[in-house]
């Protein structure tokens, strides 16, 4: 591949290279798939996606850091992709481990793990910083948020997993989903049909305050269905005030993304998922709402801690 005067592979390339794999991929796809509408291409992506993470959500404490791990180590490659077009130099390898260590170090040694992982990549940062004259402090600091980002808050869907025995952790890290997935359709669909008013014109013109108030609603909605789970100790009003301080994370994660894809020039994070754009996408309202839906959790003596 060939290289720039500053070092950094030619977008030209990337982008041929891309090319191939799909024109080799459209070739290995029967005929009756060929030829999708974006509407079926969407459709069928999106339920991949859900049956995959529900099997491994419900399956077992395993799976489900399987797929915390798959999905941190992916979504920080999108995002370190997209910042580099945006002149950063972030460590990519480094943070990619972190961000895939970040939910592995929870599942074995609670909140200690992520402390652990966090302090060992800032030193790793520190020497790569000291060692490789290109670096610069922004480069530290893109890269250690990376991981943070995408692993760190991540590893709260591990926490909440833990929690309660089989099956009950695992439906309740399910309905943790759901109410993301709710407050993501509720607002879509709300905001498509009777939206008006512009939430963030400037991050995210689509958006609508119309939309966001049905997305609380959903996610709301999903939060009163946890009460019902055994092992949960949560009244309903507490419920709906946990489920909109979820879903105004959710919100606020989706909106940070797109500040991100909008200051690095990218429509979409990546192209893993025809149809929807990158992994990155998909989950960047999850991100916020793990976090806080363990510390909710947690430190409103719902759900027992394991650490």
């Amino acid at each position: 591949m060939e290289e720039r005067p500053d070092g950094l592979p030619d977008e030209g390339d990337d982008r041929k290279r891309t090319g191939r794999i799909k024109d080799f991929a459209y070739e290995k796809t029967p005929k009756k798939l060929k030829n999708a509408t974006d509407l079926q291409v969407r459709f069928r992506t999106g339920f991949v996606y859900v049956a995959l993470s529900v099997l491994c959500i419900l399956i077992s404490d395993w799976t489900t850091l399987v797929l915390l791990v798959a999905t941190a180590g992916i979504t920080a490659g999108e995002f370190y992709y997209m910042l580099r077009s945006d002149a950063k130099l972030p460590n990519e390898m480094l943070g990619i481990i972190a961000a895939m260590l970040y939910p592995v170090s929870v599942f074995f040694l609670g909140l200690n793990g992520a402390l652990f992982v966090s302090l060992a990549l800032l030193l790793a940062l520190i020497m790569w910083y000291v060692f490789w004259m290109r670096a610069r402090v922004p480069d530290v600091g893109v890269s250690f948020f990376g991981a943070a980002y995408c692993g760190m808050l991540l590893s709260g869907l591990m926490i909440i997993r833990t929690s309660l025995p089989q099956p009950w952790g695992g439906v309740l890290a399910l309905c943790i989903f759901l109410s993301v997935w709710a407050n993501d359709s509720f607002a879509y669909l709300v905001g498509s049909k009777i939206g008006k008013h512009k939430l963030a014109p400037r991050t995210s013109p689509k958006k609508s305050w119309e939309g966001f108030f049905a997305g609380l609603v959903g996610s709301a909605a999903f939060w009163c269905v946890m009460t019902l789970i055994p092992g949960v100790t949560m009244s309903i009003p507490q419920a709906i005030v946990f489920g909109l301080i979820s879903g105004l994370m959710g919100v606020l994660g989706d909106l940070a993304e797109s500040r991100i894809k909008r200051n690095s020039g990218f429509k979409d994070s990546g192209t893993i998922m025809p149809g929807h754009g990158g992994l990155l996408d998909r989950c960047d309202s999850l991100f916020l709402v793990a976090v806080t839906s363990a510390i909710l959790l947690v430190g409103g003596g719902c759900i027992p801690y394991v650490g």
